[in-house]
């Protein structure tokens, strides 16, 4: 079986849990006989290939390419990519859409480009192919940034005409788009070529944005939803919010849930002082509750000044929660690491004695099992995918600060319940294998034909 798999990151190039999914998914597919080509819109050259190949979008032509018309609309001449697109272009983007941004930096942005906001807030424009084209460079390729910036949506845009190239070119029984950014590029391989669209859905903008969410970001995950075959969510919590919120027919929505890799490293790591270490770990943004972390931390220092805590993680929320940790005048009690990855994710574990993931809405969260594979009892909340799987973590409403600060309490001031938790935690965790999600990944592949 071969898929097209199309990604925004991949290792070491990643932000978050999403490019780390990725690697472990394809990893397990590769052992259960699977052949995956993985399409990042830029390519860097030491992504891992072993059971995969890498393809960066920025580095195909599409200004040069013919589609034979019979293949696709049964009518027998050769077209143009810009001739193709005529029919099939759908996608609308807002022209300054910032998806990660808060309305307080999406303003500072604008301020700092010297640009008029009300204009702004009212330009959209639809996608002209040949538009699109002559912003190529002298390769006929399109420049990815494979970032979360200003220019996202039309890397987006971007991305998805070079997947039509891609999947007229390659020779695959599946198509495979992880999480919105790569929907539109998904269903454009599917319009090309007539192969079934499975979408992997990590997140939805329900969880990133709460009730105040982005419509433009909401239409593209709609349209995915409902241009796919197969729909593959992280968790049933997940899967409800895409049966209630988005009206996709629950008979082709499958959970699988993620794993986490085996450390292969050796742990060597040592914290070089007596205190506690409570960690945070992730997006320092609303949907993953780092003010409610900090209300706890103060709780806990009320009682016990031998602790500290770091938070480990970049996002638009990071200087807001600096601000408070100093008006509550704990900040010689916190650190702030900035984003972490790879060898210093497991250093910061191996210091850790307790780690929390108070999420508003989590899809899974796979920071838990990384602390639980290094032996940190984890603080988790009930809002989250993971805690529909995991029995040795303390799951607690993100909301209830007391429960949270107790908890932390607890586990550092009672050694045999964090020995416990880190024992048996241990050996749940192992059991976490990609190569079983990754079956049954595969099975829903099988269901299409």
């Amino acid at each position: 079986m071969k898929v097209l798999m199309f990604g925004w990151e991949f290792p070491p190039h990643i932000t978050g849990g999403l490019g780390t999914a990725c690697y472990g998914l394809t990893k397990g597919l590769s052992k259960a006989g699977v052949d995956i080509i993985f399409v990042v819109p830029k390519a860097y050259g030491d992504e891992e290939q072993d059971s995969m190949k890498v393809l960066g979008a920025g580095d195909v032509n599409v200004t040069q390419k013919k589609f034979r018309y019979n293949d696709i609309l049964n009518e027998s001449k050769a077209v143009s990519v810009e001739e193709l697109w005529k029919d099939i272009t759908y996608i609308e983007v807002g022209s300054l859409l910032i998806p990660y941004l808060t309305p307080e930096e999406f303003e500072n942005h604008i301020r700092e480009k010297n640009l008029d906001l009300s204009e702004i807030k009212t330009q959209t424009h639809r996608r002209f192919i040949g538009q699109e084209l002559s912003e190529t460079d002298n390769m006929g390729r399109f420049q990815f940034s494979g970032k979360y910036g200003a220019s996202l949506m039309k890397e987006v845009s971007n991305y998805a005409l070079v997947a039509s190239v891609i999947a007229y070119e390659n020779d695959f029984d599946i198509i495979h788009a992880h999480d919105w950014l790569t929907y539109p590029a998904g269903v454009a391989a599917k319009k090309v070529t007539g192969k079934p669209l499975v979408i992997h859905v990590h997140a939805t903008e329900f969880d990133r944005s709460g009730e105040n969410i982005n419509q433009d970001v909401y239409n593209i995950e709609r349209m995915g939803m409902e241009n796919a075959d197969r729909i593959i969510t992280v968790s049933n919590l997940t899967r409800n919010i895409v049966i209630e919120r988005y009206g996709i027919d629950p008979s082709k929505i499958f959970t699988v849930y993620n794993a986490v890799e085996p450390i292969e490293r050796k742990q060597d790591f040592k914290k070089n002082l007596d205190e506690k270490i409570v960690t945070f770990l992730g997006r320092v943004t609303f949907q993953k509750g780092p003010e409610y972390f900090i209300e706890a931390a103060r709780k806990v220092l009320a009682k016990d000044k031998n602790v500290r805590f770091v938070m480990a993680g970049s996002g638009d929320m990071l200087r807001r929660m600096i601000r408070t940790t100093a008006r509550y005048r704990i900040m010689d009690k916190f650190h702030y690491t900035d984003f972490l990855k790879g060898e210093d994710v497991d250093r910061m574990f191996a210091m850790s004695d307790v780690y929390v993931m108070p999420s508003v809405s989590e899809p899974f969260g796979i920071s838990p099992l990384e602390a639980m594979r290094s032996n940190v009892p984890v603080i988790i909340s009930k809002q989250s995918g993971v805690a529909e799987i995991l029995k040795h973590a303390i799951k607690i409403d993100f909301w209830d600060i007391d429960a949270m600060a107790d908890s932390i309490h607890a586990l550092l001031n009672y050694e045999g319940m964090s020995k416990m938790f880190r024992r048996y935690g241990k050996e749940e965790v192992e059991r976490l294998k990609w190569d079983n999600a990754a079956l049954h990944v595969k099975s829903v592949y099988n269901s299409l034909f």
